[in-house]
């Protein structure tokens, strides 16, 4: 009975309501992702459109991992980081469920934009990032919405790190 009692708890565990809101956001990050990489990938005539000095919107095809790098032309490696990243998802997802309110927002930011990233690398075998920013001289790397929510995701799981008292 005891067994039955832990397996009854877990379940009830995963399906706490907070948990659904929360992935409620992660899938309207990975539309909103879609939503826009799809304009860009449907309606984008592969020349470089300007919006500002600071902001323009040219798309590229990343075989790598976040702002490019480790990419390569070699499917076998290719294939390999997919499948890591698909294990840290994974990993992410189990440390949602464990985890407090403040912390899975912060997950919910990373598997959303991840998910989004992910599904591209299976659909098209790469990722399209289409936002340049730049200034001057200076460019940042070129990346989508998946990665603005990624990154916002890791920063803020680092600032609480850093900042908040167990």
């Amino acid at each position: 009975m005891n067994l039955l009692s832990n397996l009854r708890e877990k379940k009830n565990f995963f399906l706490k309501k907070e948990n659904f809101y929360y992935l409620i956001i992660v899938i309207l990050i990975f539309f909103f992702d879609r939503y826009t990489k799809s304009i860009i990938i449907n309606d984008f005539n592969e020349s470089i459109y300007f919006i500002n000095e600071y902001i323009n919107l040219n798309l590229i095809w990343n075989t790598g991992i976040g702002f490019g790098l480790f990419s390569s032309e070699s499917s076998l490696f290719y294939n390999l980081i997919t499948m890591t990243i698909g294990l840290v998802i994974i990993v992410i997802f189990y440390a949602f469920f464990y985890s407090n309110s403040l912390n899975k927002l912060i997950y919910t930011f990373v598997i959303g934009g991840a998910l989004g990233n992910f599904f591209d690398r299976l659909i098209y075998k790469a990722v399209p990032d289409f936002i340049d920013l730049h200034y001057n001289n200076f460019n940042w790397f070129i990346f989508n919405v998946a990665d603005i929510f990624i990154t916002l995701g890791i920063g803020l799981l680092i600032f609480d790190g850093l900042f908040r008292k167990n």
